[in-house]
C-alpha cells in the first residue's frame, strides 16, 4: 500500500489563494459583532460538536444502565469525566472515557477515542425530549465484528462525520497505519466555517492591504444580495448526501462541484418521485422544488447565525405566498393561501399547517424528524408508495386521497405526467425502453437533479444511439448533468467517445472532470493524439488525488480493485481488494475477488487458504461456498 499512497498522495488537488490565510477562532469575532454571536452561540451549530468540559451534556451519567441485545452499558461520572463501560455481545467489557459531545438536541451522541485520534460515534445516545438512552439501530444485529458496529468503519467520526461538525477539519489519514493525526481550527461549526478563515479580515479592520483574491472585507467567501446561488452552495457542503473530493473542509466559497459529487435521486435514498427516503440531507430535494428555480435561497427563511426559522408556522411561508406577495420573486402568485379554502382543513390544526402537505416529514437516528424541502404538491395519484396525504390519514390509501384533492381542486393543471413513473419502471426494470428517460434527461425545463438522475438511470440501456442522443448533455449548462452524461458515452464509437468527453477533462468544474478521467480508463491510450494524453493524465490525476482522501473507506478500495483489473494489475488489485476486508472484514463482494486473485497470483494452495480465511468469517456466503466445491481438489 505504501506505493499506492505515496502516487495517490503527491496528485492530490491542491487549493491555494495568494493571501496566506489563518483560521483565528470564533472568539475574535464576538466584540465586533456581539448580535450575530449571540444568536450563534446557542445554535445547532455551534453545539455540533463540544467537549464535555463546555457543560452542554444532558444525559444521565449517574450510574444509568442501557441494555440492549445482549450488550449493556454503564454510563457513571467521575472527578476526571464522564465514562461508559460497554459489556459488548461477545461478554467483553471495555472502559470508555466521553471524548467529546456531539449536538444537543433532539438527540445527543457521544464520542469515544477507540486508539490514539481516532474517534467513534456511540450507537447508544440520548433522546433529550423523552430524557432516555436509546440505541439508535434497535432492529440490527451488531456484534463487534461487524463493520456497521460502532467500533467499525461507517461509525468513524474522522471520517464520516467531523467535517460538518468542525471548522478548518484535516482528515489526515495515514494508510500505512490505518490511524488518523486529524486537527481543525475549532470543533462545532464556528463563524469561519462559512465566512473563511478570518486572518485578512482582521488585517482589513486596521487598515492593512489584503488579497485581490478575497472580498471587500478580507473573506473567501460573500455572502449579501445577488449571491443566493453561492450561499445555498456554502451551505449545502454539509446540508447534502455526497462524496467529498477533499481530506476535509473546503474552504468557503469553493464551488460546490468542485468540492464533492452530490448524489441524485437514486433508489435507495430517494422515493422515485423524488421525496426523501434516505437520509439525505436537504441540497438534493431543493434543487427540485420551483423555490430553488425562482431564486430562493436558505436565508430566505433560515437566520443564518441562530440556524432557526424567520418567523413561527406558516408565517415563515406567508411572507412569500401571500396576497401581498414578496418584490424579490415577482413571479409568485400574490393569494391568500393560509386559508380552509385552499388547505381544506381546520385552521391551527396539524393539516392546515403549510409543511403539513408540502414538506413531508421523516425520521431518522430515531428521533430526528427532517423536512423534505423539494416544496411539492402531493400526488398520490401517481401511486408511489407515499404522500402527505396518506401520511396524517393512516387509514386511507392514495386511492382516497387522490380523490380528495380531485374534488377540492377539480380544475387543477398540476396533476401532469411526473418523471417519478419513469424513474420508478426504470428502477423496478419495468421500462420497455430509454425514450421515458430520454425525454426526461433532454427536457431543459427539468430541474438539473432530475435530469441528471435520468442520465444516471440510462446506463443500462447505453448504446451507440443513446450516446449519441444523449451528447448535448455534455454541454449542459448544469455540470450535475454534465457529470452524469458522461458515463452514457462508454458504448459509442471510440472517436465518438474521445471527441465528446475530452472537452470535458478541461471542464471549469472538477467533479465533471473527474467524472470523464473515468471514462477514458477504457479508451486505449494510443487512441489519443500527445495533448489529449496529457489531458487525460491530468484528469486521472485530479481523480487520483481524490481517491487518495478516501483511503479509509473499504469502498474506495473496492474502486482501486477494479481500476487495477481494468489494467489487468492482478497484483495491486489483490492489495486492493486485500485492503477492503482488512478495513471491513464481512464485504461480501471482496471475498471471491481475493480468492481468484490469489489463485492468479500465487496458486491453488494460495487461494484455498484465502478461501478458508472468508468462510471463518462468511460461512454461508453462497460465492464462497461456490469457489470452495470448485477448488476441492
Amino acid at each position: 500500500m505504501r506505493a499506492v499512497a505515496v502516487v495517490l498522495a503527491s496528485l492530490a488537488p491542491v487549493l491555494t489563494v495568494a493571501q496566506t490565510l489563518d483560521y483565528v477562532g470564533s472568539e475574535q469575532c464576538v466584540e465586533c459583532h456581539t448580535a450575530e454571536a449571540e444568536a450563534w452561540a446557542t445554535s445547532h451549530h455551534a453545539l455540533a460538536w463540544t467537549q464535555v468540559e463546555d457543560g452542554h451534556v444532558v444525559a444521565d451519567f449517574d450510574g444509568t444502565v442501557f441494555e440492549h441485545d445482549g450488550m449493556s452499558v454503564d454510563f457513571s461520572a467521575a472527578e476526571d469525566g464522564l465514562q461508559a463501560r460497554v459489556t459488548e455481545k461477545d461478554g467483553l467489557t471495555t472502559p470508555y472515557d466521553v471524548h467529546s459531545v456531539v449536538g444537543i438536541e433532539p438527540l445527543q451522541q457521544y464520542l469515544f477515542e477507540t486508539e490514539p485520534g481516532r474517534l467513534q460515534s456511540f450507537d447508544v445516545v440520548w433522546d433529550t425530549e423523552n430524557r432516555r438512552w436509546f440505541h439508535l439501530y434497535p432492529d440490527q444485529d451488531l456484534p463487534p465484528e461487524d463493520g456497521l458496529h460502532w467500533t467499525g468503519p461507517y461509525k468513524n467520526w474522522n471520517a464520516r462525520c467531523a467535517e460538518c461538525h468542525a471548522t478548518g477539519f484535516e482528515k489526515n489519514y495515514d494508510v500505512e497505519t490505518r490511524s488518523y493525526r486529524s486537527v481543525q481550527s475549532e470543533i462545532g461549526v464556528g463563524c469561519e466555517a462559512c465566512h473563511g478563515p478570518g486572518s485578512a479580515h482582521i488585517d482589513w479592520t486596521q487598515d492593512q492591504t489584503i488579497s485581490s483574491d478575497l472580498s471587500e472585507y478580507g473573506f473567501t467567501m460573500s455572502w449579501g444580495r445577488g449571491r443566493t446561488e453561492a450561499e445555498i452552495q456554502q451551505c449545502a457542503g454539509c446540508h447534502s448526501r455526497r462524496e467529498a473530493h477533499g481530506d476535509g473542509n473546503p474552504l468557503p466559497g469553493t464551488p460546490y462541484h468542485d468540492a464533492y459529487n452530490l448524489a441524485v435521486l437514486r433508489p435507495g435514498l430517494y422515493h422515485p418521485d423524488g421525496q426523501i427516503l434516505d437520509e439525505v440531507y436537504v441540497y438534493g430535494s431543493f434543487l427540485q422544488s420551483k423555490m430553488y428555480a425562482q431564486g430562493v435561497g436558505c436565508m430566505n427563511c433560515h437566520d443564518p447565525h441562530s440556524a432557526t426559522l424567520k418567523a413561527e408556522g406558516n408565517g415563515v411561508c406567508t411572507q412569500c405566498h401571500s396576497p401581498a406577495g414578496n418584490p424579490d420573486f415577482p413571479t409568485l402568485t400574490g393569494r391568500e393561501y393560509d386559508t380552509p379554502q385552499h388547505h381544506h382543513h381546520p385552521e391551527d390544526s396539524e393539516g392546515a399547517q403549510c409543511k403539513t402537505c408540502h414538506m413531508i416529514e421523516r425520521v431518522y437516528m430515531g428521533v430526528d424528524g427532517r423536512r423534505d424541502h423539494s416544496f411539492r404538491i402531493p400526488r398520490p395519484d401517481l401511486g408511489l408508495g407515499e404522500d402527505a396525504c396518506t401520511d396524517c390519514h393512516e387509514g386511507e390509501d392514495q386511492a382516497w386521497a387522490a380523490e380528495q384533492i380531485a374534488a377540492w381542486f377539480p380544475d387543477s393543471a398540476r396533476r401532469t405526467p411526473h418523471f417519478g413513473t419513469a424513474f420508478h419502471a426504470a428502477s423496478t426494470g419495468q421500462a420497455d425502453g430509454p425514450d421515458a428517460l430520454l425525454k426526461i434527461a433532454t427536457n431543459a425545463e427539468a430541474a438539473g437533479i432530475v435530469r441528471a438522475t435520468a442520465a444516471y438511470l440510462l446506463q443500462p440501456f447505453a448504446s451507440a444511439e443513446v450516446a449519441a442522443q444523449t451528447a448535448p448533455l455534455l454541454l449542459d449548462p448544469d455540470p450535475l448533468v454534465r457529470a452524469n452524461a458522461a458515463p452514457l458515452q462508454r458504448q459509442a464509437m471510440l472517436q465518438d467517445q474521445v471527441q465528446r468527453l475530452e472537452p470535458l477533462l478541461s471542464d471549469p468544474t472538477l467533479n465533471v472532470r473527474i467524472s470523464a478521467a473515468k471514462e477514458f480508463l477504457n479508451i486505449p491510450v494510443q487512441a489519443l493524439a500527445p495533448e489529449q494524453q496529457m489531458r487525460v493524465a491530468q484528469g486521472m490525476a485530479e481523480w487520483q488525488g481524490a481517491i487518495a482522501n478516501r483511503l479509509d473507506f473499504p469502498e474506495t478500495h473496492l474502486v482501486l480493485g477494479g481500476m487495477a483489473l481494468t489494467f489487468r494489475n492482478a497484483p495491486a488489485a489483490e492489495r486492493a481488494f486485500r485492503e477492503v476486508v482488512a478495513l471491513d472484514p464481512q464485504r461480501v463482494e471482496a471475498w471471491p475477488m481475493l480468492v481468484q486473485l490469489a489463485q492468479i497470483n500465487r496458486g491453488a494452495g494460495a487461494a484455498r487458504d484465502v478461501l478458508n480465511e472468508g468462510l471463518e468469517i462468511l460461512p454461508q456466503d453462497p460465492n464462497l461456498l461456490q469457489l470452495k466445491a470448485q477448488l476441492t481438489p
